[in-house]
């Protein structure tokens, strides 16, 4: 792998409202998740509800987990049957695998999926940064 990792990101629509209302739903689903896709928990996950502030109908559930790859990250809008999930890991993982953990989760099909890789140029391996940097000097001179 070149690079940092994978960023997943996905934001569903039509999700179940139950799933999307309950402090104690979304805290088992980050609670599980990293397990399920090979990725390890190191600290339970943070979640709390949120009252909408000026706009009451935008209420819902936002949590983290960080994980020794780095985290996981979810926003609920019950109202709206909206949710955003960040997965973002220093290793690949099986995003296939995740997306449906999602859909079967939070009830919904309707998922707008996109994935980036992060940290393109992370020295991964530190012999082959310096490598790369010692031929770069070369160049210069």
């Amino acid at each position: 792998m070149i690079g940092f990792g994978p960023h997943l990101m996905v934001d569903g629509y039509n999700g179940n409202f139950e799933a999307l209302a309950s402090v104690e739903a979304v805290t088992n689903f980050l609670d599980t998740l990293p397990a399920e896709i090979g990725m390890t928990k190191i600290m339970p996950p943070y979640v709390f509800k949120y009252d909408g502030g000026d706009k009451p109908e935008d209420w819902g559930i936002s949590g983290f987990v960080i994980i020794a790859e780095s985290h996981i990250s979810i926003h609920t809008f019950p109202e709206k049957g909206y949710f955003s999930i960040d997965i973002f890991s220093c290793k690949d993982f099986d995003i296939p695998a995740a997306l449906e953990i999602i859909k079967s989760f939070f009830g919904t099909e309707d998922l707008e999926v996109q994935t980036t890789s992060r940290g393109t140029e992370f020295p991964r391996d530190i012999g082959m940064a310096g490598a790369i940097t010692a031929s770069q000097r070369r160049r210069l001179y």
